[in-house]
């Protein structure tokens, strides 16, 4: 008897349980081969085990005509300005929902809005991969410019993302305005010369409208090309370098049919270990006749594995090379706790620095990122 209710209880904490399974165990008590009593022990055994499963999967599928996976997360932040006139308090960063899905190993897509502030499109996009080192995208996607900017808002490992990249990867402070690092277009990818599994080199190469996100391309006739290319000579480390040439709208365009220019370069270096991350970016950028440049250089060790991680940052930008003393550098101070894959805790002091008049505007923000 005992050695059946254990084939039971193996049987039905391995299968989510039906109603196939109560009838089975209907019959095994009809049959009197197990009591009532066993049967709802059976049952609830059964239905704890199922809970666990569910609690560790990372992702669920829909019933739908074909998978899909949706994901999203929420960023709670807490400022304290020390800025005269700014005041501290609480703000929702991001509250994003992702979906995305496989229709055939050889088509997927995405999509993801953001809901702070109003509801917009962040991502929107479809893939065709016919080869490991060909896929084709086609939507709206992330400009194929700097690490941080590709490098998801749940997965950096600080809050905020860099002056230079924030000013010249299309994000706050770039002319185009905010369009969160993306543009619409088409791209080509891939990953080549693989050695055990790892590629050696990694290819993007894109067009956009250069319009920004969510608009068609009323700016002018001319299309923006990116192309990034990134090398891993080993495992962990890897050296990459960007290229964007494109075009802002002006008042008074500097080429006939088009306007101002608005060119980009940049070039990367990231090498992460079990617990030890050093990673640090170079960007160029001109606008019309306006040339800018910024730099940065970050590292991170776990002091413990996965969980508690403390990092710093050196970050500097010139929004003009031509005029002096218009240099901003930050200081950045912090450290990261992970509650799990899913939930995390940031804590980090900036210090800044300008040339010329002194200002006392550091600052310390505390974010809560949950995720589902």
């Amino acid at each position: 008897m005992r050695i059946i209710i254990s084939f039971l209880l193996i049987l039905f904490s391995g299968l989510a349980f039906s109603q196939s399974s109560n009838d089975i165990l209907n019959l095994l008590i009809a049959n009197k081969t197990i009591t009532q009593q066993q049967a709802d022990s059976i049952r609830a055994e059964a239905a704890i085990k199922q809970q666990e499963t569910d609690a560790a999967r990372k992702s669920f599928f829909l019933t739908a005509a074909r998978q899909v996976q949706i994901t999203g997360y929420n960023q709670i932040r807490y400022q304290t300005l020390l800025e005269r006139g700014k005041k501290d308090g609480f703000d929702i960063r991001r509250a994003r929902l992702d979906i995305k899905g496989n229709i055939t190993p050889y088509f997927a897509y995405r999509l993801q809005t953001d809901f702070v502030d109003k509801p917009k499109i962040i991502d929107a996009s479809a893939d065709i991969k016919l080869a490991d080192f060909f896929t084709i995208t086609a939507g709206q996607f992330k400009i194929p410019l700097s690490m941080e900017n590709l490098t998801s808002s749940n997965k950096l490992e600080m809050i905020d993302r860099s002056q230079v990249v924030e000013a010249l990867v299309a994000r706050g402070k770039d002319v185009i305005g905010n369009q969160n690092g993306r543009d619409i277009g088409i791209q080509i990818s891939g990953s080549i010369l693989k050695i055990k599994g790892q590629p050696l080199a990694e290819y993007r190469f894109a067009v956009f409208n250069g319009s920004g996100i969510n608009v068609a391309d009323t700016a002018n006739e001319a299309k923006d090309i990116a192309g990034r290319l990134i090398l891993t000579p080993v495992k962990g480390l890897s050296l990459g370098a960007a290229y964007y040439n494109g075009w802002d709208k002006a008042i008074k365009p500097d080429v006939t049919g088009k306007s101002q220019s608005r060119n980009r370069f940049g070039i990367e270096l990231s090498y992460v270990a079990s617990r030890l991350s050093v990673k640090g970016e170079y960007i160029k950028g001109k606008d019309g006749k306006t040339d800018r440049t910024g730099w940065y250089l970050m590292t991170g060790y776990f002091l413990i594995p996965q969980k508690l991680q403390v990092l710093a940052k050196y970050d500097t930008y010139d929004p003009n090379i031509s005029v002096g003393k218009n240099i901003s550098v930050n200081y950045v101070v912090g450290a990261n706790y992970n509650f799990n894959t899913w939930s995390r805790l940031q804590a980090f002091y900036t210090f800044r620095e300008e040339q010329g008049p002194t200002v006392s505007n550091n600052y310390f923000s505390v974010q809560y990122q949950i995720g589902f």
